[in-house]
């Protein structure tokens, strides 16, 4: 025991991860990132622990600091977590985490909105984006030579194609969800940036009519899915021409063989929502300077490239330009040709603020659904 203290480096810690989303997060952290980072900073270990898939993995992390802030607790158990968008802002609100972005060097890096705006609350300096997930259009060129190019265009050809477009509705996968939402950005009479960016007016709902009824009727010579994967499933066999994914899932499939290698991607006008998963430092992180240089180092071009890019197809947290010279040219044209950086830019939307997702989606149960 004597001699482990004497070789143990001075200062050496532990940096304990915390993360939200599938068991790939967790193995990400522990098989990659955590054993890089230790690499360059001997004698620190880097410990990653899963709170589970989905919102639920989330308002997990989110109890855990609420309960040790009204605990009193004098530090914390956690030095870095990785959360959803959609929790990021109550955390700011709360005061739970520390405004460390300024403080990294790749905090310069960040080129999207919803990093200093997280449905409607204001995270700029909290947060930094480990990846963002984006939804778009898949389809067949055999079938679609020319794919529709907006929303309107897409109402136009599933009418001339009926079945051939094909989406789960609300249940069972969030591509779904976000192709609603796109609708409603792209035929409501609400003001998408408002939706997106509040303030939030209960009195919004009733200019949503038009774009719920005109839903339901496109719906009806839509093919309906079981799922995210269910999607890209009959996409696979042929059975639809088009229908909305997730990007990662897409190239994943394509990677694994699970979709043909000609099937391609388009990012309807105005757009389309994803989400990002967030980097956050506790506001009592035990070892908050270290956080701060794991997140650096997660945050680099190079390990967005390799880790983020290469492993899983998901878009970097940080500016993809920045990332470009750290990715061959196969892996670049094939994540960033069909969507290029400005497609993104443009129509990679946030999804709406929570009071107005939640209200579309009990429209969409009404009104479309029934």
């Amino acid at each position: 025991m004597a001699l482990a203290v004497i070789a143990s480096p001075a200062g050496a810690a532990e940096l304990t991860v915390i993360t939200a989303g599938d068991q790939n997060m967790v193995d990400y952290i522990n098989d990659y990132l955590g054993p890089l980072f230790e690499q360059q900073n001997p004698g620190n270990t880097v410990r990653a622990v899963g709170t589970g898939p989905g919102d639920a993995g989330s308002q997990k992390i989110l109890e855990r600091f609420d309960a040790q802030a009204k605990a009193g607790a004098a530090t914390w158990d956690t030095d870095v977590a990785v959360v959803h968008e959609k929790f990021a802002g109550p955390m700011v609100e709360a005061g739970y985490l520390e405004a460390y972005r300024d403080k990294i060097a790749t905090g310069k890096l960040v080129t999207r909105a919803n990093a200093d705006n997280a449905l409607g609350t204001d995270v700029k300096g909290y947060v930094m984006p480990m990846f963002n997930s984006q939804t778009a259009l898949a389809y067949n060129p055999a079938l679609v030579p020319n794919p529709p190019k907006s929303y309107a265009e897409l109402a136009d050809w599933a009418k001339a194609h009926p079945g051939q477009f094909g989406y789960n509705g609300i249940k069972g996968g969030a591509s779904g969800v976000s192709f609603v939402m796109g609708w409603v950005y792209a035929f409501s009479g609400s003001d998408a940036q408002k939706l997106m960016y509040g303030p939030f007016d209960q009195a919004e709902e009733a200019k949503w009519d038009g774009a719920l009824d005109s839903l339901k009727e496109f719906t009806k010579s839509a093919t309906l899915t079981p799922g995210n994967a269910g999607t890209l499933d009959l996409l696979s066999r042929g059975e639809i021409a088009l229908g909305p994914v997730w990007v990662d899932m897409f190239y994943s499939w394509q990677a694994d063989g699970r979709l043909p290698p000609d099937l391609k991607l388009v990012l309807p006008a105005p757009g389309m929502p994803g989400q990002p998963m967030h980097y956050v430092v506790p506001a009592k992180a035990p070892n908050k300077e270290l956080a701060e240089k794991f997140v650096e180092l997660a945050t680099s071009p190079k390990v967005q490239a390799e880790g983020i890019v290469k492993k899983f197809n998901w878009y970097p947290g940080i500016d993809a330009d920045q990332v470009k010279a750290e990715l061959d040219d196969a892996t670049w044209n094939k994540l960033f040709v069909d969507i290029t950086p400005a497609d993104l830019a443009d129509k990679g939307k946030p999804f709406p603020l929570a009071p107005y997702n939640t209200a579309i989606l009990e429209a969409y149960e009404a009104k479309v659904a029934n």
